[in-house]
């Protein structure tokens, strides 16, 4: 069996210093994790930026006026395509590395670690994975669990 997509384009831009944040081919990896065996082929951005783009890109498309840890933006296909085309385009995550810092910090979690867990869960979210009612929560928790123990991570959920 084929382990992830069997073409996975992740471009990654830190808008921010990139000291102590993780490198590009560890949030590649952690994409492909959340994609394996869900999608053959993806397009995917993912930019790391502070807190004052973070919290203008979530008072703007959430209308909520702080800054969160992870933004998904889910690709929308251009007008006029012929009808069967389907191009690759997952879509754009936006990660808020001082939010990030602090959760991790707060929750007495490695750096690392977390930003795995919100790579996975705003790659999930463009695969349509939510999280608006208790059972579709669950569900989301446990398949982010099973992804990241499979990248040697501890369950993010725990107390």
């Amino acid at each position: 069996m084929t382990r992830g997509p069997i073409r996975l384009d992740v471009a990654v831009g830190y808008a921010v210093p990139r000291k102590g944040l993780p490198a590009a081919n560890s949030f590649r990896k952690w994409a492909a994790a959340a994609l394996d065996s869900r999608i053959r082929e993806a397009d995917l951005a993912i930019r790391i930026v502070g807190t004052k783009e973070g919290r203008a890109l979530n008072r703007h498309y959430r209308g909520k006026d702080y800054a969160t840890n992870v933004l998904s933006f889910p690709a929308e296909l251009p007008e006029g395509l012929p009808e069967g085309v389907k191009l690759p385009l997952l879509g754009d995550l936006v990660i808020c590395a001082p939010v990030v810092a602090r959760e991790a910090r707060e929750q007495r979690k490695p750096l690392n670690a977390h930003y795995a867990h919100l790579t996975v869960h705003g790659a999930l979210h463009l695969l349509g994975w939510d999280h608006e009612d208790d059972r579709e929560a669950e569900c989301m928790e446990q398949l982010e669990r099973e992804i990241l123990a499979g990248l040697g991570i501890e369950d993010p959920y725990r107390d």
